[in-house]
């Protein structure tokens, strides 16, 4: 009896391996936390294998054009002109934030205002006690410590959604450098960091520095997250309730490839973005790839909240679904 439920097993384990299915993707780091939470999810209930690889946006943008993955990830959205001549489709994932984060010992509340956010970008403010850093944190013990700014050292779409909310907030910014996804930054004292965790592993190992990171690696690294002002004057936390205020400014369309840039919404924090998948107008994977992710926008919202996204609402994705099926995906 034994032998015969061992025999029984391994034919359903072959029978299994045998539909089991994997797909490639690459690019954006900004939500490989809730996509590593999904793979795993979907792995244990399909078996089937999902590989992301958080190589950054440009990257995924690069590797999904040349078709050398199955899908690519993109904080950037590409305008349609743009995916209509590589050939691509694509659709939303969720919604994250990016945060300032910074590492001052004995500072825990730090507050940052447009003035003061504008003068660390253009390496204007070099200390901490600096009296504009100073008026946004009256009766906190700011020290006279050089500040050192970290950025990313590959091609961005969190640096894209970040350098577009900064050319939105300060006309200099936005004649001077625009929205990139790398950028030649302006101040002396800085080091960069590849992907949203290197951005997090230097701002936690450098005492007095201060830099540009989604939310679900700051809160994974124990970072501390100032609070900044927002459209309009007022000051905003990196909250959870914030996020979805901000969220719900986005118009995602699927007659526009669901293009839209969410930064600097009125009257919210001001440092939100939509992440993207880009898909291969011609690949026999497609349906495999929207498997996955349908599988996921059933199953993964309570990961996504819980890492510090936003989910997507579902009349948005009964939209990618009919997009899907518009674009012959699935």
């Amino acid at each position: 009896m034994r032998k015969l439920l061992a025999t029984a097993a391994l034919a359903a384990s072959m029978t299994t391996s045998a539909f089991a299915s994997t797909i490639e993707g690459t690019g954006a780091s900004f939500p490989y936390p809730v996509y590593k939470a999904w793979i795993s999810s979907y792995y244990n209930a399909t078996g089937n294998k999902v590989n992301y690889s958080p190589t950054g946006s440009g990257t995924g943008i690069k590797e999904i054009s040349a078709r050398h993955v199955d899908f690519g990830g993109s904080d950037k959205p590409l305008k349609p002109s743009v995916l209509h001549k590589s050939g691509l489709y694509m659709f939303p994932t969720v919604v994250g934030a990016i945060t300032f984060s910074y590492n001052v010992p004995g500072v825990n509340n730090l507050k940052l205002s447009e003035k003061s956010i504008s003068g660390i970008v253009m390496g204007k403010i070099t200390y901490w006690d600096d009296a504009s850093l100073k008026h946004d944190n009256a009766g906190v013990n700011l020290p006279h410590k050089k500040i050192l700014f970290v950025h990313r050292s590959d091609k961005s779409g969190t640096t894209f959604n970040f350098t577009y909310y900064l050319s939105k907030m300060n006309k200099t910014w936005n004649k001077k450098f625009g929205a990139k996804k790398a950028i030649n930054w302006p101040m002396e004292n800085r080091v960069a960091g590849k992907g949203n965790f290197g951005v997090s592993t230097a701002i936690k190992t450098n005492a007095y520095s201060i830099g540009y990171v989604d939310y679900a690696d700051a809160k994974k690294n124990g970072l501390e997250m100032a609070t900044v002002q927002g459209q309009g004057g007022k000051f905003y936390a990196p909250t959870k309730a914030n996020f979805i205020a901000a969220a719900g400014h986005a118009s995602l369309d699927p007659k526009k490839d669901f293009y839209s840039i969410i930064a600097y919404p009125k009257s919210a924090y001001p440092m939100v973005a939509a992440t993207f998948i880009l898909l291969p107008n011609d690949s026999k994977k497609n349906k495999e790839v929207a498997d996955f992710f349908d599988y996921s926008y059933k199953h993964g919202d309570k990961a996504a909240a819980d890492l510090g996204y936003v989910p997507l609402p579902e009349s948005v994705k009964e939209k990618i679904r009919g997009y899907w099926s518009a674009k012959g995906v699935k």
